[in-house]
């Protein structure tokens, strides 16, 4: 099982990933000795690398028997990866129906530790530049960035939130503040050109059982094909939608 080596792979790192393969290929817990006899590492080495992964949560110790089976962190970012999927997999066909019916393009956003980040895109202007593409990152001022600014927990956004106001002058700060607090008063979110001139954009939340925001719905289009008021058809179509697509991720008002 030893890793063979390359000039392209890290091989402890590589060692790592093929111990905890092997402990997930098996139903059952794994003694110490069955590790060793079947990923051929030394004892000395592997008694090193278990006490890392156990150390870092990967893997899991039973202090009573000593058998080895997945740790809770690993269960975490599995867990994580698979619910962020399955985000994107169930709000694109809502995406799909936002651009048929309101002829902009739409796009589904959620959190990194660097802020919201585009990863899903429904475009049927093929060459507008919106300013935005999958892996772009959205500022504070954006609708998007307003939504995270209003409903985000603040232990995750506080770092980029500071970064972001540190680009503003005074009286920016005070319209942002002023327009967060709308968007917690009415779910919804416009700005006019935050990102090129003439685009536009409508950003809303998708919560789930429990409230807490799971991505951002945005539409952006031409100033005048975008509206900028609650009462607008348009307006009132999205968040409709945006709330049955929360509801199917049991969110309850």
């Amino acid at each position: 099982m030893v890793a063979s080596k390359s000039s392209t792979t890290i091989q402890s790192l590589q060692i790592g990933c093929d111990i905890l393969e092997l402990v997930a290929s098996h139903e059952r817990p794994l003694k110490f000795n069955e590790i060793h006899e079947m990923s051929g590492i030394t004892k000395s080495n592997l008694y090193k690398y278990l006490n890392t992964l156990t150390q870092i949560g990967l893997l899991y110790r039973d202090k009573e028997t000593g058998l080895y089976s997945l740790g809770s962190k690993l269960v975490e970012y599995g867990m994580k990866a698979v619910n962020q999927e399955n985000v994107i997999e169930r709000v694109t066909p809502y995406l799909q129906e936002i651009n048929r019916i309101c002829k902009n393009t739409a796009l589904l956003a959620t959190w990194t530790h660097n802020g919201p980040v585009v990863v899903k895109l429904i475009n049927s202007q093929q060459g507008l530049n919106i300013g935005a593409q999958i892996g772009t990152f959205l500022p504070i001022m954006s609708a998007c960035g307003k939504v995270y600014a209003a409903f985000m927990e603040e232990t995750s956004i506080g770092e980029w939130k500071k970064q972001q106001l540190a680009k503003l002058d005074g009286e920016q700060k005070l319209q942002l503040e002023a327009e967060i607090e709308f968007v917690r008063e009415n779910g919804i979110s416009f700005a006019k050109e935050p990102l090129v001139p003439s685009i536009s954009s409508i950003a809303l939340p998708i919560f789930n059982f429990e409230k807490r925001l799971l991505g951002v719905i945005i539409v952006v289009g031409f100033n005048e094909t975008v509206p900028n008021q609650i009462d607008d058809p348009m307006s009132q179509y999205l968040i409709k939608t945006v709330k049955e697509i929360s509801q199917t991720f049991g969110y309850k008002a």
